[in-house]
C-alpha cells in the first residue's frame, strides 16, 4: 500500500461539523419558543448551547422587537412568537416570519402545533 493514499478515505458529511451555523441564537430560540411556548429559559439555554443569562438577554431582545410576546401562567411564562412580522433581511423585505417557521419546524411538530405557530 501507498503510504501517502493509507490516510485518504471518503469524507462523509456526518464526519464534518461546519464551524458556522445558518441561524443565529436568536433565531435558535425562536425556533424553540415556536415548538414549546412554555419552554423554560433554561431549556432554551440548554438547546441552543449557551447560559441561561445569554438565553434570558435573547429573550428580551426578540420581546423588544415585538417578534415574541410572554404572558404569565402562574409560576411560568407562556410565549407566542408574531408570525405576521417580516423579517428584517437585506435583500427580500416580503418574507414574514410565518413562512421561515413553517419550514424549520421540525418534521415531528404536528399539523395542529405548525398551524397555531404559522397561522397557516
Amino acid at each position: 500500500m501507498n503510504p501517502d493514499t493509507r490516510f485518504h478515505r471518503p469524507v462523509r458529511y456526518a464526519d464534518r461539523i461546519p464551524p458556522f451555523n445558518f441561524l443565529t441564537n436568536h433565531g435558535l430560540a425562536l425556533l424553540c419558543i415556536a415548538a414549546d411556548p412554555r419552554a423554560r429559559i433554561r431549556d432554551i439555554a440548554a438547546t441552543i448551547g449557551i447560559t441561561e443569562r445569554a438565553a434570558q438577554r435573547i429573550l428580551a431582545d426578540l420581546v423588544e422587537a415585538g417578534y415574541v410576546s410572554r404572558r404569565r401562567d402562574g409560576r411560568r411564562n407562556e410565549y407566542s412568537v408574531r408570525t405576521d412580522l417580516p423579517l428584517l433581511l437585506p435583500n427580500q423585505r416580503d418574507v414574514d416570519l410565518g413562512a421561515l417557521l413553517n419550514v424549520l419546524l421540525p418534521a415531528g411538530t404536528t399539523d395542529e402545533r405548525r398551524t397555531q405557530v404559522t397561522g397557516a
